[in-house]
């Protein structure tokens, strides 16, 4: 339950639960709700319940063959009267607005053919066959968007992909706006994430990439959600604790996926208050009041075209696409100079009340220090424990190091 009272109290509303075909996920499933129940069963919690729904990874289910369809209807059949249950109904004004169903959404599926001769067929055998409780179908397919209006099975889509820039430049609204676009009246959810670096050699998962989360990506990306929040009805974090990409904002906890090297020590629970006021700002459109200095600070602790001969997974691909910077984020209640250091590296800005995206070049082992400073006075000087810049890697380790002032 922790994890349950940690989200909730960040404003997130509910967890995708990102199941696959192991034996050991149907407890977990089972766990989380338990832990939903409970929060929701205390008083205080009743008019803000936290709520779960099913995300298929369908990289892990089979789904060639009729009878595969089974497993997804368990799940389904089980949970869809459940109170903890997330159950989606469109807002007033679009044209497929009824009664709040059941959301379900996958990773990937658009191979998936369940027996049938279509992809529209499959999914409407496995998620909408006579019988099952009514879902609101929401998947992310990775297929071209002009193909939506072929699937009338899906009740919208989720673009995986919009959270992070596909390429070397800066993230944008495009993306999301094909999405939009071929969807018609239908429900758009679009995705966020902070970071992204995964570094499985051949012999594991063979995934070693970054994707380009410079310039304040995980802001922009928020800022853009907020600008464009009439269009975009739902939002996805990704993620809560997807240790292996890189790309959790909960705790470090439990079992790792072989993500141990590049995790450990790399605590991203810095970046949640600052997701906090943008969450506030997305769900009423308009920026919550700065009472207190807060700095968000993170960058990769080694330089990016550094070599290490003894990593024999070898340099991730992409890592030409990252600069070697510490992104900043200051909101501040009132003007004040912000300064940024680490060792001989220092700049000072003047910042107006608000917030203020900010930077700093790191060339040379040194160690990270922030401060906000009034006539004079130091309104907050944070020397985060750890976070050190090093010349010196051991390992190609492109995660970020992220904190945030108290």
């Amino acid at each position: 339950m922790p994890d349950v009272v940690l989200a909730a109290s960040k404003g997130i509303d509910a967890f995708a639960l990102n199941v696959g075909a192991d034996s050991w996920e149907l407890a977990q499933v089972a766990n989380a709700y338990t832990a939903a129940a409970k929060f929701n069963a205390n008083t205080t919690n009743r008019d803000t319940p936290f709520k779960l729904f099913f995300s298929f990874d369908m990289s892990s289910f089979p789904c060639s063959a009729a009878s595969d369809a089974a497993a997804l209807q368990k799940y389904i059949g089980t949970y869809a009267n459940h109170t903890s249950t997330f159950k989606y109904a469109p807002p007033s004004g679009r044209s497929e607005v009824g009664q709040a169903r059941m959301l379900v959404s996958t990773f990937a599926g658009e191979g998936c053919r369940f027996g049938k001769g279509s992809l529209n067929d499959a999914w409407a055998s496995a998620v909408k066959a006579t019988g099952l409780p009514a879902v609101w179908f929401i998947p992310s397919f990775f297929v071209d968007p002009a193909t939506f209006p072929s699937l009338p099975v899906i009740d919208g889509a989720f673009h995986w992909n919009s959270a992070w820039p596909m390429g070397n430049y800066n993230i944008s609204f495009a993306p999301d706006q094909s999405y939009i676009s071929n969807l018609g009246n239908q429900s758009y959810m679009a995705g966020v994430s902070p970071w992204f670096f995964t570094h499985y050699g051949l012999n594991t998962f063979n995934k070693n990439w970054i994707y380009r989360m410079d310039d304040w990506t995980f802001a922009q990306r928020w800022e853009m959600l907020v600008q464009n929040r009439a269009t975009v009805p739902l939002v996805q974090v990704a993620t809560w604790n997807d240790y292996g990409e890189s790309h959790y904002v909960g705790p470090i906890e439990g079992i790792q996926p072989m993500s141990q090297a590049w995790v450990n020590g790399f605590d991203h629970q810095g970046w949640l208050d600052l997701m906090k006021y943008y969450i506030t700002a997305y769900k009423t459109g308009s920026y919550p009041s700065i009472t207190k200095d807060r700095v968000f600070l993170w960058a990769r602790l080694y330089p990016a075209n550094a070599t290490v001969p003894s990593d024999s997974v070898g340099k991730p691909s992409n890592w030409q696409w990252t600069q070697d910077y510490l992104w900043a984020v200051a909101l501040l209640p009132a003007p004040a100079n912000v300064t940024l250091s680490c060792g001989s590296s220092s700049q000072t800005t003047r910042a107006p009340a608000g917030l203020t995206k900010l930077k700093l070049p790191l060339s040379a082992s040194c160690a990270v220090k922030a401060v906000v400073a009034r006539n004079a006075t130091s309104a907050v000087s944070f020397a985060p424990t750890g976070f050190n810049f090093s010349t010196r890697p051991t390992a190609y380790n492109f995660n970020a190091f992220v904190a945030a002032s108290p």
